[in-house]
């Protein structure tokens, strides 16, 4: 008997130390190809070292940010790029008071850097923001970045986002088509989509992003849920670090042309379509800024949630302060060389 107990036993033991030793499952919800870290991250090949070892990876693409919350809440995955309004949402309208800010994505309005634009046809009689009370405005997502952007510039302008206009929903891709077919009067357009020489000939820019916020906008960072991030701390601090080594190659001029190649492969498009403004710096022609060391702008952060407590999309005060876990990201820049 007792050699079937210490047989036991050891059957546990031995179960349990497999069960640790298995790659931890990252899961990693985006929107937009190309334009977003987790679609392109580790299409270079030899750049994450921990892959298949301490962890595995699959990015998981989604309409808007808001829908990842549900992801994160039903355990569908493990690391959501999310807009700030969404983080924000998912911390304070759907409880999520364990969700923590642990990247940098990417920041809008950085000087020299690119700002998400806003289009109407060039031969629209909407000349001003308030010409469009009575209009169709087209969003990705109700409570996405651009869309809270959006109603803010609206009510900026005296205009009630609620009753004054109606809004509809579509995905990036298909904004173009939305607005040539005047099926929307104004349309949000981002990298790379805005770069369209179709949607450059047929329209122009109404707004930009830095006209709502008045200067940087922490527009994208990584969340993930506390629980996850202490059960699984080391793997994650093998993630990114080999996250960090992959957006140094990116960002390197050296790798412009092979970075461009690997983007057209992966989205299916022409080269051509990312040559210009890959990673590159040059204002309303180039891209976002993206932190080297993934590390984000809580200050920015804070103050683009509390625009959207201002505007009544919050049920109360969100506090980055509180909800940030960067010890992983640092730790794992100190092992880049």
């Amino acid at each position: 008997m007792r050699a079937l107990k210490s047989l036991f036993a050891a059957a546990l033991v031995l179960a349990a130390a497999t069960a640790s030793a298995q790659p931890v499952k990252i899961r990693f919800a985006y929107v937009v190809p190309v334009a977003n870290w987790p679609s392109i991250l580790f299409e270079k090949q030899g750049l994450a070292r921990h892959l298949g070892k301490s962890y595995t990876y699959e990015a998981v693409r989604f309409q808007g940010t808001p829908p990842m919350i549900t992801g994160l809440a039903n355990n569908e995955i493990e690391i959501a790029d999310l807009a700030f309004a969404s983080f924000a949402i998912a911390v304070e309208n759907a409880g999520m008071k364990d969700l923590r800010v642990i990247a940098d994505e990417f920041q809008d309005g950085t000087p020299g850097y690119y700002t998400d634009e806003y289009f109407v046809l060039k031969d629209s009689p909407i000349k001003t923001v308030k010409d469009l009370k009575g209009k169709i405005l087209a969003t990705n997502a109700a409570g996405s970045a651009v869309d809270i952007v959006m109603r803010a510039m609206l009510r900026k302008n005296g205009i009630d986002d609620r009753k004054d206009v109606n809004v509809v929903e579509a995905a990036f891709p298909n904004m173009k088509a939305m607005l040539t077919s005047k099926k929307a009067d104004v349309i949000p357009a981002v990298i790379p989509f805005s770069f369209d020489p179709d949607l450059r000939a047929a329209s122009r820019v109404l707004f930009t992003q830095k006209d709502v916020v008045g200067g940087r906008t922490q527009m994208i960072i990584w969340a993930a849920r506390e629980s996850f991030l202490k059960k699984n701390r080391a793997a994650m601090v093998d993630f990114m670090e080999d996250s960090i080594r992959a957006v140094h190659w990116w960002l390197d001029p050296k790798n412009h042309k092979e970075a461009v190649e690997i983007a057209a492969r992966v989205s299916k498009r022409p080269a051509a379509a990312f040559d210009k403004w890959l990673f590159v710096k040059a204002g309303q022609e180039g891209d976002y800024y993206r932190d080297p060391n993934l590390l984000p702008d809580l200050k920015a952060l804070q103050a683009n949630i509390d625009l959207q407590q201002k505007l009544g999309l919050l049920k109360g005060k969100v506090d980055v302060s509180k909800l940030n876990d960067l010890s992983i990201v640092k730790e794992a820049a100190k092992r880049v060389k």
